[in-house]
C-alpha cells in the first residue's frame, strides 16, 4: 500500500505502566495512576528523570459523575510532581485515552516537544451498577438514550442484526467469550484471571457443599446456555458476553523518534495511527459494521504503508463479545461475515495465525473506560517487547501490533499501529 498521511518527525514509545485492574474499595484514581505511573518508571530502561517530561496528556471519561471531580489533568501532574508542567484532559467516551496518545503524539511530531507523558484513568467502582449504567449512558447519542437504550441493548441489536445477516448464533458468541477467559489467566493485571471451565467448575463444587444437585453441564457452552449460571442481560447477549465495572490506569512515555535510544535500546515505533467518527444507531447505513472503525483503520494503514494482513496481533475493543466480531471485520483481518468463522477455527487464539485480545481484552482484563485506550497499547508494548511471559504470542519475528478503540456507540474510533524494529 502506497503511504499516505505522515508526521514532522518521528515518535517512539520508550516505557509504559498499568496498574492492576480490578474493582477496589481501598484505592482511589491517584493511587491508581502512581502504580501505573511507577510501572512505566521501572520498563524504562535506562532510567528516566520525571522533570524532563513536558506535559501531560490525561483521558479520563466521567470522573465527573462517577466520582463527583473534575479537572483531572493538574491533580495528576501535582500527584507525580511535574507542576508546573502543562496538563491536558481528552475525552471521547471510552476512547478517551487512545485520543491522549494521539494529542500526545501530535505535540511531538510538531517538534513543540521531545517528552510527553500520556495516560488515562477511571475509577468506576464506587457508584451502584445503577448509577454506572447511567453514566455510561451519557457516551450514546440523544436519539439513543431517548428510546432507553444501554449499551448492552445496543449490542444486543447489533447482535441481532448480525445474526439475521450472516448467519451466526449465540454459540459463536461463546467462542469468543471462551478465548478471552482462556487468556486473562495468563495476565497478572488482568481483572477475571479465570476461565469458563474454572466458573463452571467452581460452581458444581459451590452447589456439592450446599447440598443442591448440580447441573450436568458436559462443556464451556452447556454452562454459558444455561440462563441459571449465564443470564440474559439483552438478548442474545448475556451475562459473560459483557466486560465489568472496572477502575484502573495506564501510562505511557513518548518522546521524539531521534532520542529514543537515549532510554532504551529497545523503543517501538509510531507507524500508523487514524480516528474516525460515526452516526448514532438511528442514521446508520448498517447495523454490523462501524463507519467510524473503518475510516480510523483507512487512515491507519495508509500512514503505516500497511495493510491488514501486515498486522500480526491486535487488541479490538471487546466491550462485548459481538464487538470484537464486528471489529475484525472492520479492521481488514476476515471478509464480513468470517469473523464468527474465523473465531471458531481459532485463528484469532493465542497460537493462532491472527491472535486476538491477547490480555483478555476488556471482557477479562477490565474496562475502566478512561483507562483503556492507553492499556490496549501496553499490550501491544508487552507483546512487542516479549515481556508478556506465559502469554506471549509464539511468532518468532514479532514486530508489528495495532490497537482498536471504540467510544461510545460507534462515534469515535481509533486505531494505532506499532512496530519493533
Amino acid at each position: 500500500m502506497q503511504k499516505r498521511r505522515k508526521l514532522g518527525r518521528g515518535v517512539a514509545l520508550v516505557g509504559a505502566g498499568m496498574s492492576n485492574f480490578g474493582m477496589y474499595k481501598d484505592k482511589n484514581s491517584k493511587d491508581l495512576f502512581v502504580e501505573a505511573f511507577q510501572d512505566m518508571t521501572k520498563s524504562v530502561d535506562k532510567g528516566l528523570n520525571s522533570n524532563d517530561i513536558e506535559a501531560l496528556y490525561l483521558g479520563n471519561f466521567s470522573n465527573d459523575f462517577f466520582m463527583k471531580q473534575s479537572h483531572w489533568g493538574p491533580i495528576i501532574t501535582d500527584l507525580l510532581g511535574i507542576t508546573p508542567k502543562p496538563a491536558t484532559r481528552t475525552e471521547g467516551a471510552c476512547a478517551s485515552s487512545a485520543l491522549a496518545f494521539r494529542e500526545g503524539v501530535f505535540a511531538i511530531a510538531s517538534g513543540f516537544y521531545d517528552m510527553v507523558l500520556v495516560g488515562g484513568v477511571e475509577e468506576m467502582s464506587k457508584r451502584s451498577t445503577a448509577d454506572i449504567t447511567e453514566g455510561l449512558a451519557m457516551a450514546s447519542v440523544p436519539y439513543e438514550g431517548k428510546a432507553g437504550f444501554t449499551f448492552p441493548g445496543v449490542f444486543g441489536v447489533l447482535a441481532t442484526a448480525y445474526f439475521a445477516k450472516y448467519g451466526a448464533t449465540r454459540e459463536h458468541l461463546m467462542n469468543v467469550t471462551i478465548k478471552s477467559h482462556n487468556n486473562a489467566p495468563l495476565n497478572p493485571k488482568a481483572q477475571f484471571k479465570v476461565t469458563i471451565r474454572d466458573l463452571m467448575n467452581a460452581k458444581i463444587e459451590s452447589l456439592k457443599k450446599k447440598g443442591v444437585p448440580a447441573p450436568q453441564w458436559e462443556d464451556e457452552k452447556d454452562f454459558l446456555h444455561d440462563p441459571s449460571a449465564n443470564p440474559s442481560i439483552a438478548w442474545p447477549i448475556h451475562l459473560y458476553d459483557c466486560c465489568p465495572i472496572s477502575d484502573g490506569a495506564a501510562c505511557i512515555l513518548l518522546v521524539a523518534e531521534d532520542i529514543a535510544k537515549n532510554f532504551t535500546d529497545d523503543p517501538l515505533y509510531l507507524i500508523g495511527m487514524g480516528q474516525g467518527s460515526g452516526k448514532g444507531l438511528h442514521a446508520a447505513e448498517t447495523l454490523t459494521s462501524f463507519e467510524a472503525t473503518k475510516y480510523a483503520a483507512e487512515e491507519a494503514y495508509g500512514m503505516s504503508g500497511l495493510g491488514p494482513e501486515d498486522i500480526q496481533f491486535a487488541e479490538v475493543h471487546d466491550c462485548f463479545s459481538m464487538a470484537e466480531l464486528i471489529h475484525i471485520e472492520d479492521l481488514g483481518f476476515f471478509k464480513a461475515g468470517e469473523g464468527y468463522k474465523a473465531v471458531g477455527e481459532g485463528l484469532t487464539r493465542l497460537d493462532g495465525s491472527k491472535p486476538i485480545n491477547t490480555s483478555g481484552g476488556l471482557k477479562c482484563k477490565g474496562h475502566p473506560v478512561g483507562a483503556t485506550g492507553i492499556a490496549q497499547l501496553y499490550e501491544v508494548w508487552t507483546q512487542l517487547r516479549n515481556k508478556a511471559g506465559k502469554r506471549q504470542i509464539p511468532i518468532k519475528d514479532l514486530r508489528i501490533g495495532a490497537a482498536h478503540n471504540l467510544g461510545g456507540t460507534g462515534g469515535t474510533c481509533t486505531l494505532t499501529i506499532l512496530e519493533r524494529r
